[in-house]
């Protein structure tokens, strides 16, 4: 059978040392996760007597039943265990305690399946180690909480606190909890807070290698989804759920290091903005790719109400130092802290597939490196005040305005394209055109209410 690659950083427990864990922590089931393209994550549970079995010989399933994975005629594949993913699920230890193992999903001769968005992202690192460096990102997931009423999704907000309240803030404990459960979910929480929006918040948890946030990026949703649910509550990523306030982000800081242990691949002190020439050859393929990548980052009809001019959420394509109305932030730091040095892509949103995502970014930022693509010039003034006329004149492009659009230029670019592989870049194309078509010929109420009496 296929062996596992492990994140780097996260120690493999052998097959004996995690059954003995598994034992000490009184398991009786397993879930066995993996995502589908769109980032949803599936699972099958096994009782515990079956676990040595499956981190052996991996666990068989029916890929066909899963969207994007394969035709009826090929559906045979099996998942194989990370065993460094192994976390016991905090909400489920009362009753049947159960535990989480994150699987690469192979075809039945044991080649990966290409198919598999984590593997994706894995092709992707192993083609950056031969470069001689590793790829380090720390993503900050916006949330929404809404309340719930008789089991059913309220449209109200759960408070009418803003960024950084106290007072206001009816969220505290539950933001608290939240973080209980991730640290016991091996996730290790910076800080927390409320963000700008009523009933809008942000947890941010710890840079580390893009395999192992991806990893942690998916169980952050799902345990945020979790917790909130015990509260009475609902937590949603959706990019935008309500109009006239700010969408929800996936500011997303990134950064290359020497894998001879040489330090952060970004940093040159002599430079105005302390970036080095990868660095900047790297800004200069996001920017060059980031039509082509846009419906990646923001997946959904919904993404792009999100991408408008007005709530923080970046529209031009451009870069600064500490313009946020830039697509590329520079954040600063302090001189005894250069080897923090990374740049911020603020367009992904939370409702992403966080390994497709990563992987596109790291292609696209390599683009720049391996053909040196010239970085154009920062724009530290605000974008949004900007005529089309002085953005035309300093060659400042917009993202894409439509899901339908941003399709349409995700297939004219071939980088994309590549590090998605022909078996994504075909699913993820054919279900976001099914969106869009079925988006098309929706008449919504809010035609009705502008059109119907006046026409």
């Amino acid at each position: 059978m296929a062996s596992v690659a492990r994140a780097p950083g996260r120690s493999e427990p052998s097959i004996a040392d995690l059954l003995a864990r598994a034992g000490e922590e009184r398991i009786d089931f397993v879930n066995m996760q993996f995502t589908d393209v769109m980032g949803i994550v599936k699972s099958v549970t096994m009782p515990i007597a079956e676990l040595e079995d499956a981190l052996t010989n991996g666990v068989w399933f029916d890929g066909s039943a899963i969207d994007g994975f394969t035709r009826i005629a090929e559906s045979d594949m099996f998942l194989m265990p990370d065993r460094s993913t192994f976390a016991v699920i905090p909400w489920e230890k009362s009753g049947h305690s159960t535990a989480r193992l994150i699987c690469d999903v192979h075809k039945p001769n044991g080649d990966p399946f290409p198919g598999d968005p984590r593997g994706v992202l894995k092709r992707q690192l192993a083609r950056l180690a031969n470069l001689g460096y590793s790829y380090q990102i720390g993503p900050e997931l916006e949330f929404f909480l809404f309340r719930k009423e008789d089991d059913q999704i309220s449209p109200l907000p759960h408070d009418r606190a803003g960024y950084f309240d106290v007072s206001t803030d009816l969220a505290s404990d539950v933001r608290k909890d939240m973080v209980l459960a991730l640290a016991e979910m091996g996730i290790t929480v910076e800080q927390a807070h409320h963000e700008v929006a009523s009933g809008q918040h942000e947890i941010d948890f710890r840079y580390a290698d893009a395999l192992q946030t991806a990893d942690n990026a998916i169980t952050f949703k799902y345990t945020l989804k979790a917790i909130a649910q015990r509260h009475g509550l609902h937590a949603t990523f959706m990019p935008k759920p309500m109009e006239g306030i700010a969408g929800s982000g996936m500011h997303t800081h990134l950064s290359l290091s020497y894998l001879d242990g040489d330090g952060n691949a970004f940093v040159d002190e002599a430079d105005p903005y302390g970036l080095s020439r990868v660095a900047r050859q790297f800004m200069a393929g996001l920017l060059y790719h980031a039509r082509g990548m846009s419906s990646v980052f923001a997946p959904l009809i919904n993404s792009y109400r999100r991408l408008v001019p007005g709530f923080e959420a970046p529209v031009y394509i451009g870069w600064a130092n500490s313009n946020r109305s830039a697509l590329i932030r520079v954040p600063a730091v302090r001189p005894h802290k250069r080897q923090s040095t990374r740049i911020e892509l603020r367009c992904p949103d939370p409702s992403c597939n966080p390994y497709l995502t990563f992987a596109v970014m790291l292609a696209c930022g390599l683009d720049g490196v391996e053909n040196d693509l010239p970085l154009p010039e920062p724009v530290e003034e605000n974008l949004y005040h900007l005529t089309e006329e002085d953005l035309a004149r300093r060659n400042v492009g917009v993202l894409p305005a439509t899901l339908g659009e941003a399709v349409t230029e995700m297939q004219q670019d071939p980088v994309v394209r590549a590090a998605l592989g022909e078996h994504v870049f075909s699913h993820l194309v054919a279900a976001q055109k099914q969106e869009w078509d079925a988006f098309r010929k929706h008449v919504s109420q809010w035609e009705r209410d502008r059109y119907l009496e006046l026409y």
